[in-house]
């Protein structure tokens, strides 16, 4: 009798009874995993003669990618801008605990810092894959400290830099390596930008736009040099003008090179962005939507006084405030809770909802092969969702890392 070990030892499992988020549409179909990667079920029944090893009941779940969080500051105590003794036990308890809010892989973000931390706390991040440990890591995010004055937001004024007579060489010496960065935020009106920007990308790292006083013609600049990404999106830039409606112009622009798409991200946590705002950027621009939660160290936690890198901040409710000010600093809302919000703010369905936490990072990143969608031979990074968008269940490489204890459902 035919065996389904012609090709691998490993077990094959087969999810029966969900629906899969597939091609953006849910549809009835069983998921096939095996070694970590989803598995083509027609190549296994006609090529191998293989069959499941084990049948998991998924009782009517939905089925979706893992969300990607590509910007998310800290989180339970945790503040990735400060560099401390025990930096890595640090990040390694932020990865684990985000699991519970469907967060498979993310980068872990940099608010602008002395030059210092950046030596210490970077070599201290390795990217490395998810698993019962944790969410993977894809890279740092560095928001800052090459940012505008006037749109610093959070950010310490003190620390803030501008790119002199060196520009590349003044960043790689500010940030002291690049080796696992994989976003830089930055001012594109600053002098000089274009060619950081260029350089940025000749090595792979994303560039994005952001706390800024850019005009529109400015921002167009910056995407045809290479940059395609905005840090978020109506958040620390200049409000919409007819006349000039500045970096968020880029959502409608016809001078985006051919074959580019420029991504956004949004902090749909019901404070930082009116659910107004929201719907018109959805609806200008919908596959372009990143979701981010932008979550500091107070996430998780209860209201009071934490940190956001070199301040001190205040959390009120969802509210959290540079300490004595009312200026916004980061979030305290998690990634499944904007993509609920997201969801009832815009009227999307479901797909779309699921689709900027997961399928659209992964485009940012050009990392949509391997991970943000459920095709075939892509790794079985998932969800279990019901149809409220509370997470179930979150899988890493096809293994269980977390489950929702069911005398708390």
């Amino acid at each position: 009798m035919p065996s389904n070990k012609s090709v691998s030892d490993a077990p094959i499992v087969q999810f029966t009874n969900c629906r899969i988020l597939r091609d953006h549409q849910l549809q009835r179909e069983d998921l096939w995993v095996r070694e970590g990667k989803i598995l083509n079920p027609e190549k296994l029944f006609f090529d191998e003669k293989g069959s499941a090893d084990v049948q998991l009941d998924c009782k009517d779940s939905i089925i979706a990618p893992g969300f990607i969080d590509v910007q998310i500051n800290g989180g339970f105590g945790v503040d990735f801008s400060l560099a401390t003794d025990d930096f890595k036990s640090g990040i390694d308890l932020v990865s684990q605990k985000i699991l519970s809010h469907g967060v498979t892989s993310f980068c872990p973000t940099l608010v602008t810092s002395p030059s210092s931390v950046y030596h210490q706390v970077l070599p201290q991040i390795s990217v490395r894959n998810g698993g019962t440990h944790g969410a993977g890591i894809l890279g740092v995010h560095l928001e800052g400290p090459f940012i505008s004055k006037e749109k610093k937001g959070a950010h310490p004024e003190h620390c803030l830099r501008t790119f002199e007579a060196g520009a590349f060489q003044d960043l790689l010496a500010t940030y002291g390596s690049l080796d696992c960065v994989r976003i830089v935020t930055l001012a594109p009106e600053m002098r000089r930008s274009s060619e950081v920007i260029q350089e940025l990308t000749k090595r792979g790292i994303c560039v994005s736009l952001g706390h800024s006083v850019a005009n529109l013609s400015q921002a167009e600049e910056a995407v045809q040099h290479g940059a395609t990404f905005i840090t978020h999106l109506f958040n620390a830039m200049l409000p919409f003008h007819h006349r000039d409606p500045g970096i968020v112009g880029l959502l409608t622009s016809d001078r985006i090179p051919a074959g580019r798409r420029v991504f956004y991200g949004m902090i749909s946590d019901g404070i930082h962005t009116n659910p107004a705002a929201l719907r018109i950027a959805h609806r200008a621009h919908p596959k372009g939507l990143v979701l981010v939660t932008d979550a500091m160290a107070g996430m998780g936690l209860a209201p009071g006084r934490h940190t956001l890198g070199q301040q001190v901040v205040e959390i009120d409710g969802l509210n959290t405030y540079i300490a004595g000010t009312k200026t916004l600093s980061g979030s305290v809302a998690t990634m499944d809770t904007c993509v609920r919000h997201f969801q009832e703010a815009t009227g999307c369905s479901v797909e779309t909802a699921l689709e900027a936490a997961s399928l659209h990072p992964a485009q940012l990143l050009g990392i949509e092969h391997k991970k943000g969608t459920l095709n075939y031979d892509s790794d079985a990074d998932f969800l279990m969702l019901n149809d409220s968008l509370y997470v179930q269940a979150t899988y890493i490489a096809g293994e269980e890392v977390w489950r929702q204890d069911v005398s708390g459902m």
